[in-house]
């Protein structure tokens, strides 16, 4: 028998096998357990992981390079590097900042980022562990971001950037903050993790949030948009960080030659690098220091298949929200009910709710999940308040506030979501929304 042919018996039993075991439960009867998010896939991307462990390549190849060519022309982007989860992302979006070929547009130590302290504390990690001080905005109600008022608040002759998530799919005013960026000569990456496939009009241009800004992130962990397991992506339109962010990932070499090529350049024994030997050989020549943060081409190739799927995951999600939204319209007197920026069309990654005054979240909270239905905090809520912040807190160095975080405290201890991923059928939204109402009016 051929490898071709054995190949193909091989893949169709694994869509047989796919399509017989992991064929999603039909029907709901209320009790079943409704995850705030889960994956969402069928044969299509069982197939994909097999037929590249079968090429047993292992590392980033051809479906990597599809990916990030897909991936790129979804977004209307030049440039996208796959990484090893949506965290790696944002570590090389802002190391990429770093960077000695900016100049002295170049984040140093010591140096400034804007930001929130109501999100994933990843958007927030690279910069102290940098050595460059974060500076805490507060957010507003009902969007969840940056109050952009507060912005100029913030700003010192050491602000570099702004470094910000669009939360749960729902983007900040990215018009007020590109133009705080233009306006005092600053980088903005947006951390895109929780809003692939968000639209905001800028201009009188429809964009996908992530591609406004300098540098985009994004993740693949399961419960996004769409998923390779473990997973993230870097974009942008700039030659330069793309070059940047490239030489992060695999291990800070000058070298742009993939895998198994070699010489791309035409100069890899005649260059003078640094102090090193007139003619070193460029392959292991490093102008940062780097990381390795490569995918693997299995992961990849469950994401070709999953990329196929994200239109339909985006309109999904929309649905699910606007359906819940509309169901829960009479609660008002009970919660802060969330509305998309002006000007965005979120694809949103859940459905958030903050109690009123009178209202215990603890309670409510409880009461979902014991009807068997997942609830989710607004992550860190306020990150500042975390353990990891002890030793900041105690000598005040290594961070800045700007002004007062009260939305955001009221944040970390009235709100909390629920979920609108593709899988929720209509049926199960319904009975989300019911189990709410009963929670608070018994």
């Amino acid at each position: 028998m051929s490898e071709q042919k054995m190949r193909g018996e091989i893949l169709a039993l694994v869509r047989e096998y796919c399509d017989k075991y992991h064929a999603p439960k039909e029907g709901f009867t209320p009790g079943d357990r409704l995850p705030y998010a889960a994956r969402v896939y069928d044969h299509e991307e069982m197939e994909n992981l097999v037929s590249s462990a079968l090429e047993f390549w292992l590392t980033a190849g051809h479906y990597t390079d599809e990916f990030e060519r897909g991936f790129a022309a979804y977004l209307g982007v030049k440039h996208c590097s796959l990484v090893n989860s949506g965290s790696s992302a944002n570590l090389l979006a802002f190391m990429a900042l770093t960077s000695p070929l900016l100049g002295e547009r170049a984040v140093g130590r010591g140096d400034e980022v804007v930001t929130v302290a109501a999100g994933f504390p990843t958007t927030v990690a690279p910069i102290i562990q940098y050595g460059a001080v974060p500076v805490f905005v507060d957010v507003s109600l009902p969007t969840y971001n940056v109050d952009t008022t507060l912005l100029e608040g913030a700003l010192s002759d050491r602000t570099k950037a702004v470094m910000i998530a669009h939360t749960l799919g729902n983007p900040f005013d990215l018009a007020a903050v590109k133009a705080f960026c233009d306006r005092h000569n600053l980088w903005l990456v947006e951390d895109n993790c929780d809003a692939l496939g968000s639209q905001y009009t800028l201009n009188g241009k429809e964009c996908y949030t992530g591609t406004i800004g300098d540098i985009g992130t994004s993740s693949f962990y399961p419960p996004h948009h769409m998923t390779m397991g473990e997973g993230g992506a870097v974009y942008t339109n700039n030659a330069l960080l793309h070059r940047i962010v490239r030489s992060l990932r695999d291990w800070g070499r000058d070298c742009i030659c993939a895998s198994g090529q070699d010489n791309l350049c035409g100069h890899r024994f005649d260059r003078q690098d640094g102090e090193l030997p007139r003619g070193y050989d460029h392959k292991y020549v490093y102008s940062h220091f780097g990381y390795n943060l490569k995918v693997t081409d299995m992961q990849a190739a469950v994401g070709v298949a999953q990329l196929k799927k994200l239109p339909a995951f985006v309109e999904r999600r929309r649905h699910n929200f606007a359906r819940l939204r509309v169901a829960l319209a009479d609660l008002e007197e009970f919660f802060v009910l969330p509305e998309a920026t002006a000007h965005a069309d979120p694809s949103w990654f859940g459905f958030l709710l903050t109690c009123r005054e009178g209202l215990e979240r603890t309670k409510i909270v409880r009461y979902i999940e014991e009807h068997s239905i997942q609830t989710r905090m607004l992550f860190a809520g306020d990150l500042t308040k975390h353990p990891c912040f002890d030793e900041m807190r105690r000598t005040g160095e290594g961070y800045r506030i700007a002004g007062r975080l009260d939305v955001t405290d009221r944040i970390m201890n009235d709100t909390f979501w629920l979920g609108v991923y593709p899988g929720l059928t209509d049926e199960k939204i319904d009975y989300m929304a019911q189990v709410v109402k009963d929670a608070v009016r018994g």
